[in-house]
């Protein structure tokens, strides 16, 4: 069975007098540890169907099943609690708090779940978290003494503090260089090879070509569903280096 399984989705958008169908009946499924690409040039519908999968907005029609459970008919604390605990995002402006170390920032969504689970504590959880994206040496770096493609690794350590079954990127690397873009794309490979689920928007064909599969959006509707032929393969990332005379 599918992780996630959409059946003729709609969301309308109302411009003063007109209407533009931002999702006209999108069917797609995605199944657990896929890496999905989502392209289209923009007004294509592409952001509006990760809203639409993240829970951060709700169709008009249609029926969306994530895990099991339908999705429009969930309260909102019941969505709130999806998006918290089995969905990480990562989005192009970083979202990460000023004059708030990276190991601060990490920990942010601990705040919010408050399940008083059982288990290493919210500190050895955002520590586990940043050794993962590699940056143990700048856990109590501020954004600011970080570089683009740092802070967007500490915004990755952050989607994964809660342990999500589902990562969405919203262009996660349009703020990023070349180089530093490959090394983002390496750290989404390397979490989907352990079994994450990755669906990442983009519109950038080489950004979406280090996918598993892509699906083109245009018009609110999917104009193509295609497997990645010859997969991508990202440089990994090189080892942060502590900054002389700080320590992490």
């Amino acid at each position: 069975m599918a992780l996630i399984r959409l059946r003729q989705i709609c969301k309308t958008f109302r411009l003063g007098d007109s209407e533009v169908h931002a999702l006209n009946h999108v069917d797609l499924d995605i199944g657990a540890g896929e890496f999905l690409a989502i392209i289209g040039a923009s007004g294509s519908g592409k952001s509006t169907l990760m809203n639409v999968l993240g829970c951060l907005d709700q169709a008009d029609s249609g029926e969306y099943v994530l895990e099991n459970s339908a999705v429009q008919q969930l309260n909102a604390r019941q969505l709130a609690a999806i998006r918290n605990r089995r969905i990480g995002f990562v989005f192009q402006g970083f979202n990460l708090l000023p004059r708030t170390s990276a190991l601060e920032n990490v920990m942010l969504p601990l705040v919010y779940a408050r399940d008083g689970a059982s288990g290493p504590s919210p500190v050895q959880r955002a520590r586990l978290a940043l050794q993962r994206v590699g940056l143990q040496d700048r856990m109590h770096h501020e954004p600011s003494q970080l570089s683009g493609g740092q802070q967007q690794r500490v915004a990755i350590a952050r989607a994964l503090i809660n342990n999500p079954a589902i990562i969405l990127a919203d262009e996660p690397t349009g703020n990023l260089d070349s180089r530093t873009t490959l090394e983002v794309l390496a750290l989404f490979q390397s979490l989907n090879n352990s079994g994450i689920t990755i669906i990442l928007v983009t519109h950038e064909t080489d950004v979406a070509e280090h996918a598993r599969r892509i699906i083109e959006m245009q018009d609110g509707t999917i104009i193509q569903d295609r497997p990645v032929g010859r997969r991508r393969i990202a440089p990994g990332p090189r080892p942060t280096a502590s900054a002389e005379g700080v320590q992490p």
